[in-house]
């Protein structure tokens, strides 16, 4: 049989997998396993559980479950809320303030967790009910919150740039400083819906109003003073001093990634204990399980994404569909945008993880001949995958939030996402036309440290 042939046999039978409900992890497994037994050596089978330990033997996948555990620590205390809370009293003065405070309070708690779905809980939970509450419509509320979790993936320590360091061979530290510059313009985009929706929502409130309806909240003046403003820092300093202190061990040189989330993690443990009062073995227990369950399950799906990685690698799958794509001769620009589409549509039915782990060996040499700087190009496929997790039908965050908000209906909280979709796809064409915008921290920190 030839290699296209066993090729497009590999992608049926995946999708077919797929399609069948197993879990994504047992799925690609039982595609590598069987493949294996039909198109390879009898002995390979001999070999499983050492090719998939070689291929996890990475002392810089060991930082994942260390920063989960950095992760759940903070997500499972008060964190979140109290976050939520010194954004709120900063900002309120701004119109679409309430808005604004969430994206602040999402990218901060983003870069203190390095978890989406920790996000979009830790900050949803206090932050819909409250934009509720002063008369925000519902889809906006969901939808805010639902996009600014995405930062989760991009801002450092993001667990699917660690993945692609891995994949792809490049700096983990220079793809963490490229994902700062995004992070913010992302940030910028988002705050700038936020205001531009709020204002139209207020409008609508007012004009009802002058037609003898009912006040809407929105139309409110809150007030706070500066010694209620000041009197939310100091349960949200220490956060910060961590994120800081976090960095600066990494980006310093101080200490390898590895070090630095098990630094971060003790740390995390060591803050919601003396600020919260979480020390007793019952409030850890939680966190602690936490971090095994979701460990266990991001390794396994890495284990068996490697697993389907390597066969796919041995029978030629990925090398042939690298050189048939570098023969279609496309301009780079052509390339870019085609393989964007592959992610977007991979998205609607895989979690970045496996994205990562499945494409890289096709997709990337490619990319690497028509003159892409692959660190640039792990920070554009990572806001395309942000993309999958706001939009349907997988959209994990979509989920997240109707867990946190279940009397919101689904299509308003879908409704509510698609504009920030717009503004990723926005975010992708300026680092298309400036690169320099993901790039300059990472040449500038990077180059001058040498």
């Amino acid at each position: 049989m030839s290699t296209a042939a066993i090729g497009f046999l590999y992608a049926g039978a995946t999708l077919g997998a797929m399609l069948s409900g197993i879990p994504i992890a047992f799925a690609l497994g039982f595609v590598a396993l069987a493949f294996m037994v039909a198109f390879m050596p009898g002995a390979s089978l001999d070999t499983v559980a050492q090719n998939v330990y070689e291929e996890m033997a990475s002392i810089t996948l060991l930082s994942i479950p260390l920063f989960i555990l950095k992760g759940a620590a903070i997500g499972r205390s008060r964190a979140g809320q109290d976050l939520y809370s010194a954004m709120h009293a900063w900002m309120h003065r701004i119109p679409g303030g309430l808005g604004i405070a969430n994206v602040f309070a999402c990218a901060l708690f983003a870069a203190m967790a390095g978890s989406s779905p920790a996000t979009c809980s830790a900050i949803g939970s206090a932050g819909i009910p409250e934009m509720r509450k002063r008369g925000y419509s519902p889809g906006f509320a969901a939808g805010i919150i639902a996009a600014g979790g995405t930062l989760g993936i991009l801002l450092p320590p993001s667990i699917t740039m660690i993945l692609y360091a891995v994949a792809a061979e490049q700096s983990l530290g220079r793809l963490f400083l490229a994902g700062i510059g995004p992070g913010l313009l992302l940030v910028g985009l988002f705050a700038t819906w936020s205001m531009i929706r709020f204002r139209s929502e207020y409008a609508t409130a007012k004009a009802a109003l002058e037609r003898g309806g009912p006040a809407s909240p929105i139309l409110a003046d809150e007030q706070y003073s500066m010694a209620q403003r000041f009197s939310t820092l100091p349960r949200v300093l220490p956060f910060v001093v961590l994120l800081t202190g976090v960095m600066v061990a990494l980006y310093g040189g101080y200490a390898t990634p590895s070090e630095t989330a098990g630094l971060g993690g003790l740390m995390a443990l060591a803050l919601i204990a003396a600020i919260y009062g979480v020390w007793r073995f019952r409030d850890v227990s939680p966190i602690l399980t936490a971090t095994l369950r979701e460990s266990t399950m991001l390794m396994l799906i890495i284990g068996m994404s490697l697993l389907y990685a390597y066969v796919m690698s041995y029978l030629h799958i990925s090398q042939s569909a690298a050189q048939a794509i570098v023969a279609m001769q496309l301009s780079p620009w052509v390339l870019l945008v085609t393989i964007l589409s592959l992610v977007i549509v991979l998205g609607f039915f895989l979690p970045p993880v496996s994205i990562i782990l499945m494409t890289a060996p096709i997709i990337l040499p490619p990319l690497k001949a028509a003159g892409f700087d692959l660190v640039w190009f792990g920070v554009v496929m990572t806001i395309t995958m942000e993309m999958g997790l706001i939009h349907p039908p997988v959209g994990l965050n979509i989920f997240v939030i109707k867990n946190i908000a279940p009397d919101i209906p689904l299509s308003d909280i879908i409704w509510g996402t698609l504009p920030f979709v717009l503004l990723m796809a926005v975010a992708i064409l300026i680092l298309c036309l400036v690169p320099g915008i993901a790039m300059w921290l990472p040449d500038l920190l990077l180059t001058s440290t040498r």
